[in-house]
């Protein structure tokens, strides 16, 4: 053995002299030096959001969920243009339209969506299908309680994403406001249903929740009760929906 080869016995036996061996008070504690970071944020202020309990704070314009608005009559602001599904880079979103009908007016013009779905599974909201509307029917709205326990529950239809009925609106199909023009619409020159538009819905369907005497006798009967912390903050329960003629998976 030359003086340059390294001794493996003497390696070691320097490596174990040179070891620390703190004694006394500071030897009992270095097993639990390691929480010391642990013990200084456990007293500190909380700073997690409590979400679901509490509501999440979105900003205005956060890009959730889509919403297909209506006009202030209750007629559907989309036409089955199919713009935004050319628009969209993630193939999530199928139009089918069809012609509206003096029976069956949906929307102002002379079509409508029938079909229309969007798959959340695929939507990446960058918001190009909202640019793309002519119509301004495809807005975006703050929900993101997306989160559901089957794919096909992600995939909305139409029912789905339209707009609540607001104020005087009557649900479509219905008749378009006499002497007025889908531009008119766009414009913004209709404000309300007329008495003409809510007589028809009466001749044919006498039932409607959208009637104004059929509103107030629902009223009537849904029991006031006081919401509860439950009741305001409640989970986006997964949507249960068929699976016949969707946007694949």
């Amino acid at each position: 053995m030359t003086d340059h080869e390294w001794n493996v016995a003497d390696e070691q036996e320097e490596y174990v002299s040179n070891l620390p061996n703190p004694g006394g008070i500071v030897g009992a504690l270095m097993p639990v030096a390691g929480f010391g970071v642990t013990l200084r944020n456990f007293f500190r202020p909380t700073v997690t959001e409590q979400y679901p309990t509490t509501p999440a704070n979105i900003q205005p314009k956060y890009h959730g969920r889509h919403q297909l608005n209506r006009y202030a009559d209750g007629l559907e602001k989309c036409i089955g243009c199919e713009l935004c599904a050319w628009a969209c880079p993630a193939d999530a979103i199928l139009v089918e339209a069809d012609s509206n009908t003096i029976d069956a007016q949906f929307s102002p013009g002379e079509r409508y969506g029938r079909v229309y779905q969007i798959n959340y599974l695929r939507c990446i909201f960058c918001g190009l299908c909202i640019e793309a509307c002519p119509t301004r029917a495809l807005t975006m709205t703050n929900e993101f309680e997306l989160a559901g326990p089957t794919r096909e529950g992600l995939i909305y239809e139409k029912q789905d994403l339209l707009a609540p009925m607001e104020g005087r609106m009557l649900a479509a199909p219905h008749p378009m406001v006499e002497g007025t023009t889908d531009t008119d619409y766009y414009m913004g020159s209709v404000k309300a249903p007329t008495s003409e538009q809510q007589a028809w819905v009466r001749a044919h369907r006498p039932d409607d929740a959208t009637l104004p005497e059929n509103s107030l006798v629902a009223e009537e009967h849904v029991p006031r009760t006081v919401p509860t912390a439950q009741d305001t903050v409640t989970p986006t329960a997964a949507l249960a929906h068929t699976t016949q003629g969707r946007v694949g998976i």
